[in-house]
């Protein structure tokens, strides 16, 4: 009996099986079908490539967009539009004839760094992921906490007047995502992200980083922030500059929590949705 475990992105999937429910195998990375139709066939060949003909006994992972509120329809997606309003979890059961379970994939990735990356062995953890978007999670005693439609501390508020930076573009730069992502970076300077050197630049991003990770930690006062995405790789934003400029901004607690860089990279999706699945089949018992 396997589980199918996936992290599907706007640009790229990725697909792995775990036949021991402890480990997995190497991933499949496929270009994303921006078709619905298409992206289940795909996912589809690509987990029987990977189980060899075993049974599949659950399927699950995470998804970029917002899912409704009992997970079963891909709601809004930026660069899955064409996924928009489609029922994945029904697909996805109908295609493995087994349970289904669909979380946003920052929040899985999120629960792979809490029970086996940079957050491992603390009780309240915030992933935050800085990439072509903002978003975030809150992972409490190794389980996603509850919600109603998700976390999205990247479309937060911390420039209502514009005073923290100099330059907006219309439509943007009032929330954090509008600011920081890899999308605001690139609409505003006219370069991508990877060829702006300029360390100055870098820490002033590190800066208005620091004022969304003060609001999101004030609301979940949690031990450890894990920070990862695009934007936090060798040419980005340096943490230490974000615990720096924190130490400035947040005075209500007496001390930070620790501020870390992810550790488990691009297959963070992939822990997570190994531990979803157990979770999720847990529950259903």
């Amino acid at each position: 009996m396997a589980f199918i475990l996936f992290d599907i992105g706007g640009t790229n999937m990725r697909v792995a099986s775990s036949r021991n429910g402890m480990t997995f195998g190497e991933p499949k990375i496929i270009p994303t079908p921006k078709d619905f139709d298409d992206g289940m066939k795909t996912l589809k060949e690509a987990a029987l490539s990977l189980t060899e003909g075993e049974e599949v006994s659950a399927v699950g992972g995470g998804i970029a967009g917002t899912l409704s509120r009992d997970r079963a329809v891909f709601v809004n997606g930026p660069h899955l539009q064409g996924w928009n309003g489609k029922p994945i979890k029904k697909a996805l059961e109908e295609l493995f004839g087994a349970p289904a379970f669909v979380e946003n994939d920052t929040a899985i990735v999120g629960l792979g760094e809490a029970v086996a990356g940079a957050g491992k062995g603390h009780a309240i953890v915030v992933y935050m992921t800085v990439s072509t978007g903002v978003g975030g999670t809150r992972i409490v005693d190794g389980k996603i906490d509850v919600s109603a439609m998700g976390f999205e501390p990247g479309h937060q508020i911390i420039d209502a007047g514009g005073a923290l930076h100099e330059t907006t573009v219309a439509g943007r730069g009032i929330d954090l995502e509008g600011y920081i992502s890899g999308t605001a970076v690139s609409a505003r300077y006219g370069k991508k992200p990877k060829e702006i050197t300029d360390l100055a630049f870098w820490d002033e991003m590190a800066r208005l980083l620091a004022y969304g990770l003060n609001n999101t930690i004030v609301h979940w006062s949690p031990d450890i922030v894990v920070i990862g995405g695009s934007m936090m790789n060798q040419i980005g934003i340096p943490v230490d500059r974000v615990r720096a400029h924190l130490k400035g901004i947040l005075h209500i607690y007496p001390e930070l929590p620790l501020i870390e860089h992810s550790a488990l990279g691009e297959i963070g999706g992939l822990h997570g949705a190994l531990h979803f699945v157990k979770q999720s089949l847990s529950r259903k018992k």
